[in-house]
């Protein structure tokens, strides 16, 4: 029987290898709901490339409010470069979203796996918590004009906007997951330099900290920070940052796990959160059964977590680790795609995580 809380998703597949991959994440979350009567509902829907053959824009207003009635959203890789001018209809799906959805958490969780190759010096398990709704973004601190303005033909001046409000929320939202994990956050910013902006930051990361005794809690200015993480990423558990600082940081610490491709991501806000692979379109390799398909699953793993986490489910808790735990045998049999070091394409790397959902012992 379907539970009664059943999850409303809509499904975005996106640009370039997007369909590919949303595909086996699809059917991945089909036979996940299935193992745990989830009664998830799928419904599809067009952005990006698609939707602007169609109708002449990426992003349908009407799409916005079919989303806000649902409880999440899938979204494929998009050719985010390609669309520069809204007046013709080239809207970034992927920054209309997080804005107009308040999705001010970017969680993006980076580790080794048995069987993968890395590029760090050692095993690890962390995850980065990047702000998402504010920082050095044009798209995200002006109400009306962008925060980019070009004096003369040579010289422009970028702005940031930092808000105590922003800060204090996703430091909670990184504390809160650090209880769930090794209760160690570490606080990133370029605070001998932004004295204001990450001086402000850095003050309500603290004051959330007071109400979280039991985690420990220590801070690194970005730069430092990218060299510990290749050097000795196994001391960090849960890193808080401002929005570019997480950008750069998030990327870097999935490809050192050894692939961007094994990097999930979820987009949260207090009421919605949206599923994004950590990847772009690669339109280079579109249609050809070579795109892997990790990153969406463990995204949707993520998204499932999310609600989890809202309802109080242990069903869909233990959704979200059968998908990781069926992402994680499978890479180590070599059921993947070639650039983790597997033998199969995208639409067979799907198929066998559903067949290991469906029988994967799930993690406690």
């Amino acid at each position: 029987m379907p539970a009664s809380n059943a999850m409303r998703l809509i499904v975005l597949p996106g640009d370039g290898i997007g369909p590919e991959i949303t595909g086996a994440t699809v059917a991945v979350l089909e036979a996940v709901s299935d193992r745990f009567g989830l009664g998830l509902q799928l419904e599809d829907d067009i952005a990006g490339h698609e939707s602007l053959r169609r109708h002449g824009i990426t992003v349908r207003p009407e799409l916005l409010d079919k989303v806000r009635g649902a409880d999440g959203l899938i979204l494929g890789p998009m050719s985010t470069f390609d669309y520069t001018d809204e007046t013709k209809g080239g809207i970034n799906p992927s920054m209309y979203f997080r804005k107009n959805l308040d999705l001010f958490a970017n969680i993006r969780p980076a580790r080794t796996y048995p069987g993968v190759r890395h590029h760090a010096a050692e095993e690890f398990d962390l995850v980065v918590v990047r702000e998402n709704t504010e920082g050095f973004y044009a798209d995200r601190n002006m109400t009306s004009g962008g925060s980019e303005i070009l004096v003369t033909p040579d010289v422009c001046i970028s702005m940031r906007r930092i808000t105590r409000e922003c800060c204090e929320r996703v430091a909670r939202s990184a504390f809160r997951l650090a209880m769930t994990r090794k209760r160690h956050v570490s606080v990133v910013h370029k605070a001998n330099v932004l004295k204001i902006g990450d001086g402000m930051f850095i003050e309500e990361c603290r004051k959330v900290a007071a109400e979280f005794p039991e985690v420990v809690v220590d801070d690194y200015i970005i730069d430092a920070m990218c060299a510990h993480v290749v050097r000795a990423p196994g001391k960090f558990d849960v890193i808080v940052t401002t929005n570019m600082f997480g950008d750069i940081l998030s990327d870097l610490t999935a490809e050192l796990s050894g692939s961007l491709g094994l990097g999930g991501s979820v987009n949260a806000g207090v009421r919605y959160a949206m599923a994004q692979a950590a990847h772009g379109s690669a339109p280079d390799i579109a249609g050809q059964d070579k795109a892997n398909p990790f990153s969406l699953i463990l995204s949707v793993a993520q998204l499932l977590e999310w609600h989890a986490d809202r309802l109080g489910s242990t069903a869909y808790a233990q959704a979200s680790r059968a998908i990781e735990a069926a992402v994680e045998s499978a890479v180590a049999a070599g059921e993947a795609t070639a650039d983790v070091g597997g033998r199969l394409g995208t639409k067979a790397t799907g198929e066998a995580i559903v067949k290991r959902v469906r029988e994967v012992a799930v993690p406690a």
